[in-house]
């Protein structure tokens, strides 16, 4: 059965909305996605205009077109006016984004995708905060049993408040994504990275002791704020604070967690930009 053409709500501004996974089915021949209550895609967010773009259906497939919205419309990160949309691709309204399917195959395409929805972040790609803290209590349970190192790292931007001030906060999300990005492209595949709050990473490093984790964290910290990040034109400046610490008589991820924000927390006050044990 091919399915219905649909979007689904990958993101929606933040890591606990209700609104995400929501299902869009497209029916008929054309489709406002706004803020107003009267567009037929509702995305109740500032940063979206009240027409912001119209989803049109030819014999070809559904074309989006951007309605001269105040923050623009993008897919798969690229700014457009009007574009054909492929299967998979990823749609940016204001924070807000969708997943078009419109395959062969659309109901597993969903149903897979509601699955992605379920562990990761989809603003970053990396494991959400649920997904993570599953797997970290089973990676506590065998460090203790075959007597083997575990240890975290975590990573927060420092003053993302000031930068979603002066820049706005969809350029706060690119920065948040861009950082995400540079860190995966540096982890070999034990490595398990979690977006676990807004600003804060944290990453998963089995059978690895607390000076080889601190030399790693402070080596990711420096190598991914190396470069300052482009977002439409303007030019952000991002440094990090880390924190590193091994599994020691924490009774569960919560404690061990909080062990590590602890460190984050000394960096933070001893300057910023820097990594604490």
């Amino acid at each position: 059965m091919r399915g219905q053409p649909c979007l689904i709500l990958v993101y929606a501004g933040s890591l606990d909305s209700p609104d995400v996974g929501c299902r869009y089915d497209l029916i008929g021949d054309e489709l406002i996605i706004g803020r107003s209550s009267d567009a037929d895609i509702q995305v109740d967010r500032d940063s979206v205009s009240r027409r912001h773009a119209r989803l049109a259906r030819s014999e070809e497939g559904w074309t989006i077109a951007d309605l001269q919205s105040t923050n623009g419309t993008y897919v798969n990160n690229e700014s457009v006016r009007e574009q054909p949309l492929a299967d998979g691709d990823y749609i940016k309204i204001g924070n807000a984004i969708f997943r078009f399917f419109g395959g062969p195959n659309v109901v597993a395409a969903v149903h897979e995708e509601q699955y992605k929805i379920a562990v990761t972040c989809a603003l970053t790609g990396c494991f959400n905060r649920r997904y993570f803290v599953d797997l970290l209590e089973r990676e506590m349970l065998r460090a203790r049993y075959f007597g083997r190192a575990l240890s975290l790292v975590a990573l927060d931007i420092d003053q993302l408040k000031v930068i979603n001030e002066t820049f706005g906060h969809l350029t706060g999300d690119h920065v948040i994504h861009e950082l995400a990005r540079r860190t995966l492209t540096r982890l070999d595949r034990f490595e398990v990275l979690c977006r676990y709050e807004g600003s804060q990473f944290l990453l998963l490093l089995p059978e690895v002791d607390v000076e080889q984790a601190a030399i790693h964290g402070n080596e990711l910290r420096q190598a991914i704020t190396n470069e300052a990040v482009h977002s439409d034109g303007d030019l952000v400046v991002v440094t990090l604070s880390g924190g590193a610490v091994a599994l020691a008589s924490e009774p569960d991820a919560a404690s061990f967690i909080r062990s590590v924000q602890d460190a984050v927390s000394r960096a933070k006050k001893a300057g910023r930009n820097q990594l604490a044990r």
